[in-house]
């Protein structure tokens, strides 16, 4: 009797904690623009620090008013060291300042593969950028930079 008074308990908590919602939850990934990207800015990639960088930058916002920057289909650089930091600078040099931060660069985000990739502004880039720095941090070294226009 008691085990079946066992069974009837655990067969009852396996029907507690199961539950009819079915719904599948589904994520957007809100670094993907959505419909076409109207382009403001382009640039091309100067390669630096002996690298093979090159490819196309743009700046533009997509049907919805989102402001991305992508990386052109075309984007190389040396990714055989990592991660390569990608940056929005109001000039052609990375000049960090590790104690107070450097209000003249912006980190946007990383690449470890070459192609196209899109990272999305938020906030939106301000008009004083004028160049995209390719920065590999492991390496201290400035692979690349793209002026804007």
């Amino acid at each position: 009797m008691k085990k079946l008074a066992v069974f009837f308990l655990a067969l009852s908590v396996a029907f507690v904690g199961c539950s009819d919602d079915d719904s599948e939850t589904i994520t957007i990934d809100s670094s993907q623009p959505t419909g076409n990207l109207t382009v403001q800015q382009t640039g091309s990639f100067v390669a630096e620090g002996g690298t093979n960088s090159s490819g196309t930058v743009d700046i533009g916002t997509d049907t919805q008013g989102v402001q991305f920057l992508r990386l052109g289909s075309d984007f190389e650089t040396a990714v055989a060291t990592g991660t390569v930091a990608v940056y929005l600078s109001t000039s052609v040099v990375y000049t960090p300042d590790p104690m107070n931060g450097n209000p003249d660069l912006r980190l946007v985000g990383s690449v470890n593969e070459n192609g196209e990739a899109f990272f999305k502004l938020e906030p939106t880039a301000e008009s004083k950028f004028t160049h995209v720095i390719l920065w590999c941090t492991s390496v201290g070294v400035q692979f690349g930079n793209a002026e804007l226009n």
